[in-house]
């Protein structure tokens, strides 16, 4: 598993390096404070399997088709308690 938080104040360009900078890595995920990532991008990091982890709180700022899609930090965090225990 593969985690990037991404602090900065622009995810448009980070997504795609981390795809650059771990292609060994099947599923990866991106933590972000962006609101309203388009739909078109979100669909692109979809289909390279890079889960995009969004506070709950933004989910709002969100397509419906995109929020089915997102993590929240809460539900990222389950997550990876759960692959610890695994």
């Amino acid at each position: 598993m593969l985690i990037y938080w991404h602090l900065q104040s622009s995810c448009k360009d980070r997504w795609r390096q981390v795809l650059a900078e771990a292609d060994r890595v099947k599923k990866k995920h991106l933590l972000t404070l962006e609101a309203a990532i388009s739909k078109s991008q979100t669909d692109e990091m979809q289909s390279k399997q890079l889960q995009l982890v969004i506070p709950k709180a933004l989910h709002d700022s969100y397509l419906e088709e995109q929020k089915a899609w997102l993590l929240s930090v809460s539900d990222f965090s389950s997550y990876v308690l759960e692959r610890q225990i695994n």
